[in-house]
C-alpha cells in the first residue's frame, strides 16, 4: 500500500429538510387547523479514528464527501427524516486542519473517536409549531438550513511504541527487519527509507509495534534532507531508540551520530527531551575492536544515556533488545500530543447539536461593492430559513428589521433610498419607513 501521510479534502454536510405549510382538509372538519410538519436535520460529516489503517492513501482519489440532506416535512404533521451523518475513517494519530484558515481542528489519537468537522443545516419548522391560542392559522414556515462547507487538511502523525531514528545508512531499516515481522527496503546507501515503516514485535505478553523512520541529518528542523515530513511522526511515538553506527572510526564519531539527532528532534519539538530512550549501537560485527565498543559504551554511560550493542546483520544482542523493549513498552502506554495545543473538538453525536445566533448581538454595517451589507448572525441566519414568498415571512422580516433599528444605522453609514441592502446572499432596495421584500438570492 502506498504511504501517504498528507491529504486535502472537502467536506460538505447535509441541507435540513423544509417545514411544510399546510392546514388540515377532512370530509366534516370543515375548519382544520395547521398541521404542517417540521424538516429533518441534515447529516454531518465526521471523521472517526480507525487503528487499522496506516495511510492516508484512500484520500488521495476521493476528495469530496458530503452528508445526507434532511427530509422536507409534510402534512397531517408529519417530520422529515433526519439526514444520514457521513462517517469518514481516518487513521489513529491525523490531525485537522481547517484549509483556509490553517487553525488545527481536531486531533484524532484513538481507536473509534469521532470528531464533527461540518454541522448539518437545521430543518426548517412546519407552520404546526406557530400555532398559540392567538395565532391559531399560521400561514408561515420555514426552510431548511444549508449544510456547512469546508476544505480540511489531513496530516498524519504516525503513532507507534517505538521510533528508529539515526542519520541515513545506520541500519534502521536492517534492526526493524531483524526484530519483527515488517519487510522494508534495505540497501547500503543513504535515504534507502524513504517513507516511515512500520512493524510489529510480538511476544506471549505483549504486541508492541515499531517504526523504522526515514533518515535524520543535520538541519532537519529546517527541512533540509527529508526535514519536516520526517520529523511529524516522532511526535506522537512514545519510546525513542536512536540508532548508530558502531562501526564508525572513533567514538566520538559514534557518539556525535547520536547528539545531531537528539539535537534535531529538541529543536523540533522541545518536549522529546522528555520522551524515554535507548541508544542502539548497530554494526557490532563490524566494530574496530573490543576496546572500541567498550570505550563507546562507557561514553553513553558518562551521558546517562542506555545503550545496547547489537547486530542486524549476525542477530547479536537481538534477543536482549526485543526484551528491552517490551518492557519499555509495558511502562509507557500513554500516546503522546502532537506539538501545539490539543483542540477542544466536538465529539461524537454533534450532528444533533446546532449553532444557535445571539439575537442581542449588534447590527454593524459595512459598505460593499452592491451598497451596503448588514453583519448580524442572526438576521443572516434567519434571511436563509424564511421563504419570502410568503406574505407572513416578508412581515416577520420587516418585523425584524425594525426590532433591531436596522433602517436608523443604515441611515446613519448615508445609505439613500434605492440603495442595495445585502443581508447574507439576499438583497433588497433601501426603502426608510417602508416594506421590505427581499430579491431573489444570488
Amino acid at each position: 500500500m502506498r504511504f501517504l501521510d498528507q491529504a486535502t479534502i472537502k467536506v460538505k454536510a447535509g441541507r435540513g429538510g423544509n417545514g411544510c405549510l399546510s392546514f388540515r382538509r377532512e370530509k366534516y372538519v370543515p375548519k382544520g387547523g395547521p398541521d404542517g410538519g417540521n424538516g429533518g436535520h441534515g447529516g454531518s460529516v465526521i471523521l472517526q479514528g480507525n487503528r487499522g489503517l496506516l495511510t492516508l492513501a484512500d484520500f488521495s482519489h476521493a476528495t469530496l464527501f458530503s452528508a445526507e440532506h434532511g427530509g422536507n416535512g409534510r402534512g397531517k404533521k408529519q417530520h422529515g427524516k433526519q439526514g444520514e451523518d457521513a462517517v469518514i475513517e481516518v487513521p489513529c494519530g491525523t490531525s485537522v486542519y481547517d484549509k483556509e484558515s490553517g487553525s488545527l481542528l481536531a486531533d484524532i489519537v484513538e481507536h473509534h473517536e469521532q470528531v464533527c468537522v461540518a454541522l448539518g443545516g437545521r430543518g426548517g419548522r412546519g407552520n404546526a409549531h406557530f400555532a398559540n391560542s392567538i395565532r391559531k392559522t399560521p400561514r408561515f414556515s420555514e426552510k431548511g438550513e444549508p449544510g456547512q462547507e469546508r476544505g480540511l487538511q489531513l496530516e498524519l502523525h504516525l503513532i507507534a511504541d517505538i521510533g528508529l531514528l539515526g542519520v541515513p545508512n545506520v541500519g534502521k531499516s536492517s534492526l526493524l527487519a531483524a526484530i519483527s515481522n515488517a519487510h522494508p527496503k534495505i540497501g547500503s546507501y543513504p535515504f534507502t527509507t524513504l517513507t516511515p515503516n512500520l512493524g510489529v514485535l510480538e511476544t506471549e505478553e505483549r504486541r508492541v509495534t515499531v517504526a523504522d523512520l526515514p533518515g535524520l541529518v543535520e538541519k532537519a528542523h529546517d527541512d533540509v534532507g527529508l526535514g519536516l515530513r520526517f520529523l511529524r511522526h516522532i511526535s506522537r511515538t512514545k519510546i525513542l531508540l536512536y540508532v548508530v553506527d558502531i562501526s564508525l572510526p572513533t567514538p566520538e564519531e559514534v557518539v556525535e551520530q547520536w547528539r545531531t539527532v537528539q539535537q534535531e528532534c529538541h529543536t523540533y519539538d522541545s518536549a522529546l527531551g522528555n520522551r524515554p530512550s535507548v541508544v542502539v549501537a548497530n554494526k557490532f560485527d563490524a566494530a574496530p575492536s573490543a576496546t572500541h565498543v567498550q570505550k563507546v559504551l562507557d561514553a553513553f554511560d558518562g551521558l546517562e544515556q542506555p545503550a545496547l550493542t547489537v547486530s542486524a546483520w549476525t542477530g547479536y544482542g537481538l534477543a536482549d533488545l526485543s526484551e528491552a523493549l517490551v518492557s519499555l513498552a509495558a511502562q509507557y502506554t500513554q500516546t503522546p500530543a502532537s506539538p501545539g495545543h490539543r483542540p477542544d473538538a466536538t465529539k461524537a453525536g454533534a450532528g444533533t447539536l446546532r449553532h444557535h445566533a445571539h439575537e442581542a448581538e449588534a447590527v454593524s454595517i459595512e459598505p460593499c461593492p452592491e451598497g451596503y451589507r448588514v453583519r448580524h448572525h442572526y438576521l443572516e441566519r434567519i434571511v436563509q430559513r424564511y421563504d419570502f414568498e410568503q406574505d407572513e415571512a416578508v412581515f416577520r422580516f420587516n418585523k425584524l428589521l425594525k426590532k433591531h433599528k436596522v433602517e436608523e444605522k443604515l441611515r446613519e453609514n448615508g445609505a439613500v433610498p434605492g440603495e442595495t441592502i445585502m443581508i447574507g446572499d439576499v438583497s433588497f432596495a433601501f426603502q426608510p419607513e417602508g416594506s421590505y421584500t427581499p430579491d431573489a438570492k444570488g
